[in-house]
């Protein structure tokens, strides 16, 4: 998902990595808040898949810094990259689809509805499987994994009313 983040911050224009650090600080810190350590080693595979390029510039102050720029096939990476499946686990999935949806504005509309109806079947997939745990009568879930568990329906069910304002 790193990959995806980085991609879409570089849309618009050449950055730093700390530049880019901060743009997804910016951008998607709900989400996520991934370190240098992270970042770097993400930026170098990126380049050395010609999805990203880099240049060096010096300042007037004498310091080196590595601009980071996204290429054609980066843009096509991305592309790929949020028209992907959705992971079945249900933690990840309501993870990448926030991120997926925040990067949306990248897709045109068919693509955007292809990624919105995948989301909208994970979404439901997901609430039903907590509705059946709460409501099996042989394995009745105990009073704290049942509040977990309404919690986890009352998430679904905002995610998926936010899904279909989007419908509108």
């Amino acid at each position: 998902m790193l990959d995806l983040i980085i991609l879409f911050v570089l849309l618009n224009r050449d950055l730093t990595m700390y530049s880019v650090k901060k743009h997804i600080a910016f951008k998607f810190a709900p989400y996520t808040n991934p370190s240098f350590g992270a970042i770097k080693p993400a930026l170098v595979r990126l380049e050395k898949s010609k999805f990203i390029t880099s240049s060096k510039v010096m300042s007037d102050g004498g310091k080196l810094s590595v601009f980071y720029s996204i290429t054609k096939d980066g843009l096509k990476e991305l592309k790929k990259l949020l028209l992907e499946p959705f992971s079945k686990n249900p933690q990840q999935f309501l993870s990448d689809a926030r991120i997926k949806l925040s990067c949306a504005s990248f897709l045109g509309r068919e693509d955007f509805q292809t990624m919105l109806n995948e989301i909208k079947t994970g979404a439901y997939l997901h609430k039903n499987n907590a509705q059946n745990l709460i409501s099996d009568k042989y394995n009745q879930p105990d009073f704290y994994q049942r509040i977990v568990l309404d919690n986890t329906i009352c998430e679904y069910n905002n995610f998926i009313s936010m899904l279909e304002g989007f419908e509108k």
